[in-house]
Order: structure tokens, then sequence, then C-alpha cells
């Protein structure tokens, strides 16, 4: 089975790609939402976090509000909570993946996918890629929150450069280039890559 990974910095068009992937019948796994699960249901992961953070759980679950203000303001915070994280949703991941028996290939939308090193597990790696102005302005407009707030969640990925470098495939969500084409494009290049 190809795996093939999504990633993008905060705002990119991540989710927006992956939508557009599942309409053409290729199963997405969203370790981003797979990761709030875990947080919010896993009794040893929620302990930890306990144990490491204090009690940040209200009623509804974590509360991502504390969460954010705690991990995105200190890197070893950051870094245990990943190492907390990651193999957790790693082994969701493949769990996942054995169902996906009739699939073209699969992606794993992820947003530090190259931060994480989970990249490293897959055979090839798409970038969404948009101006870091038009990130904070989507971000701020879907979140509700600050610039100042995006920016320092900014800071914990990789530049857009980096990224750039490091990913197979970029597809561009800036308004300028029509993604279907883009999208298209690598799709073909993916399932020729099985012949």
């Amino acid at each position: 089975m190809i795996k093939i990974g999504l990633t993008g910095g905060i705002g990119s068009g991540k989710t927006i790609i992956s939508e557009v992937f599942k309409r053409l019948s290729i199963p997405v796994f969203n370790a981003d939402n797979e990761a709030k699960i875990i947080l919010n249901t896993d009794n040893e992961v929620i302990q930890e976090v306990k144990n490491n953070f204090g009690d940040i759980y209200n009623e509804q679950g974590i509360n991502r509000t504390k969460l954010a203000s705690i991990i995105f303001n200190d890197k070893s915070a950051l870094d245990k909570m990943n190492a907390l994280i990651h193999p957790k949703v790693l082994e969701s991941f493949y769990s996942w993946l054995n169902k996906q028996s009739n699939a073209l290939y699969v992606i794993k939308e992820a947003a530090i996918l190259f931060e994480s090193s989970a990249y490293k597990e897959l055979d090839f790696t798409i970038n969404v890629h948009a101006s870091e102005l038009i990130r904070i302005n989507r971000v701020i407009k879907r979140d509700n929150t600050t610039i100042e707030k995006v920016k320092s969640r900014m800071k914990n990925q990789l530049s857009d450069d980096e990224r750039i470098k490091l990913a197979d495939f970029t597809i561009y969500n800036d308004g300028n280039k029509m993604i279907l084409p883009q999208i298209l494009e690598i799709h073909n290049k993916i399932l020729n890559s099985k012949k």
C-alpha cells in the first residue's frame, strides 16, 4: 500500500486538499483529529497529561486553549506532549491502514509530518503552501484568534521553504493557481509510480 503524507503550515488549507482526495476515493487519515480523540478518550494519555501539565480537562474534554498556551510557549512541554501522543497516533494509523486494502493509496494528513519525523514511514509527501500572510488571515478568521497566537503556533512549525525542500510535491493554495489540476497531476504521478 502506498502511503502519502499530506502536510502544510497552519492555515495552508490541508483539510480542503484532503477533501478533494477523498472525492477521488482516496482514504484520508487525519492525524491531528486522531490526536484530539486520543487526548479525550485514552485513559493512560489523560493521566499522563494531568501528571505533566496539571488538570487541564473540563466537562467537554481537554481545554484546548489552556493546552495551547502551555505547549506553544514552551518547547520542552511541546516535545513532551508530542512524545506522549505520536506513538498512539501511529498505532491508530496502522490499525486504520489495515482496513484500507482496496484503496489505490492512502493519505496521512498531519500538521507536523516533518517535525515529528513521521514522514520517514511514508512513500511520498505532499506539502500544501500558502503565503504566511494568507495563512495568518485564514487562521484568525477560522479560530477567532489573534495574530500573536497564530505566530506563536507558526514558530513551532518548519518554515515554508524547509517544507517545500523536504516534500516530494507542493500544492500552491494561495488563490493564484487552481488546486484541482495540481491535485490530479500528483494523483496520476502516484498511480503511475505503482506500475
